[in-house]
């Protein structure tokens, strides 16, 4: 059996992250493919056990390094116990931010160090790398308008000050350019239906590659 294909998707606050992984799933579903969406922190019982520590608007004490290692322990169970499985059974994981947040969020945002990130995540992604990183790129002061308008409950990564995720934008764009094999950065300023179709047009010619068609 072919070795399934691992999607990430990550952005700013207010990229729209979520509701393009849904759409993104929709249409692989459409086209008969097997897919896992899941996320991090989370995706797993101890993952989302986590997510509750890192995400907790009452933990504003957390510690920028107590908070790189929480977000590496939840990615560890992640991809034992639901990404490795999943690509072995041949499925399309698609995964709502991956070791990439980490490094843009805990490497630039907290300024632990890009290198010290990827070096601390090396042991929980274990070689599991994604095939396609989707960046769905938007301005910082528009990223944070649509987080202010969204009903979704603020929480404690929606505290931070606009300088903190200045740092995680450029982090974002620095990575994208390391790793253009890998990056396809998307213009998330267009409506969602036309961010929607664009990422698919990407996904569908990668995957026919990743097929040999």
């Amino acid at each position: 059996m072919k070795r399934g294909y691992f999607i990430t998707f990550e952005g700013g606050e207010g990229a729209g992250k979520s509701i393009q992984v849904e759409i993104l799933a929709s249409h692989l579903h459409e086209e008969g493919y097997h897919v896992k969406v899941t996320r991090e922190p989370g995706g797993t019982r101890i993952g989302e056990q986590i997510r509750a520590i890192t995400h907790s608007s009452e933990n504003v004490d957390l510690e920028a390094t107590t908070e790189a290692y929480l977000m590496a322990a939840a990615r560890a169970q992640h991809v034992e116990q639901v990404i490795f499985p999943s690509l072995e059974a041949g499925h399309i994981v698609v995964c709502d931010r991956y070791v990439d947040s980490s490094i843009a969020y805990q490497g630039y945002g907290r300024k632990l160090g890009p290198e010290k990130i990827a070096e601390l995540n090396e042991l929980a992604v274990n070689g599991a790398i994604p095939d396609l990183t989707l960046l769905l790129n938007v301005p910082i002061e528009k990223g944070l308008r649509r987080r202010n308008k969204s009903l979704k409950p603020r929480d404690r990564l929606d505290l931070q000050q606009k300088e903190f995720y200045e740092r995680v934008y450029v982090g974002y764009l620095e990575l994208a350019q390391k790793n253009p094999q890998r990056y396809v950065v998307i213009d998330a300023t267009k409506p969602i239906e036309q961010v929607g179709s664009e990422i698919w047009e990407v996904v569908r010619q990668k995957l026919q590659k990743h097929h040999g068609k």
